[in-house]
């Protein structure tokens, strides 16, 4: 009955090592809210700054999150931040750049 004593971790998409990992939450936390930000102040073409600073950070957190992430929650929340952020990266440089009139 030794598989009794063990965690049942491989039953779904989130499961996790029962471990806690503070850093790479926190790594995942501010890439999705740097996504979001970035995704939807994208939309807006005189929000250019904004949306192409968040996205740029969180490309970085993201990247950095992804080389140190342990668990397929982690990695699965960060992909989709990632994704947003380059959105939001890519359009913000589309309408005016990290620098659009300031320089």
């Amino acid at each position: 009955m030794a598989q009794a004593m063990r965690p049942n971790t491989a039953g779904g998409l989130f499961a996790t090592d029962g471990k806690p990992h503070p850093l790479q939450d926190t790594l995942l936390a501010v890439t999705l809210v740097l996504g979001i930000t970035a995704f939807v102040s994208a939309m807006f073409h005189n929000l250019h700054l904004l949306s192409s600073w968040a996205g740029l950070v969180g490309i970085l957190t993201g990247a950095y999150g992804q080389w140190i992430s342990e668990t397929t929650r982690e990695r699965f929340g960060l992909i989709l931040g990632l994704g947003a952020s380059a959105i939001g990266f890519f359009l913000g440089m589309a309408h005016g750049g990290l620098f659009g009139g300031v320089f």
